[in-house]
């Protein structure tokens, strides 16, 4: 298909209309890591085994996970909870693929 040069002014516009959208995106994503952070490093050093309090955890860290960092957290939660509920935390994997996974 042969671009349209007359489409690059429309998308500039577009990416500059949006780009305070994907900068407040992105501090929002700095502020869950702080607390997520706390929350995933507390929950393994407690050696925490309540599914309610962790898939709490995770519902909240899914939501952000186009973020590498809170993806990182994902993961690090996942491991965890992994040792007590497999079934759960491979439902938590598929979720996590089905949302955020673009098949790269």
């Amino acid at each position: 298909m042969k671009k349209n040069h007359s489409d690059a002014p429309a998308i500039t516009d577009l990416v500059e209309k949006i780009r305070p959208l994907i900068e407040y995106t992105q501090q929002l994503a700095r502020e869950a890591e702080k607390l997520y952070t706390l929350e995933v490093a507390a929950i393994i050093r407690n050696q925490e085994s309540n599914p309610g309090r962790i898939e709490h955890c995770l519902d909240g860290i899914l939501d952000f996970c186009f973020d590498e960092n809170m993806l990182l957290l994902f993961k690090k939660l996942c491991r965890h909870y992994y040792t007590i509920d497999p079934v759960a935390t491979s439902e938590y994997v598929y979720i996590y693929k089905d949302i955020w996974d673009n098949g790269d």
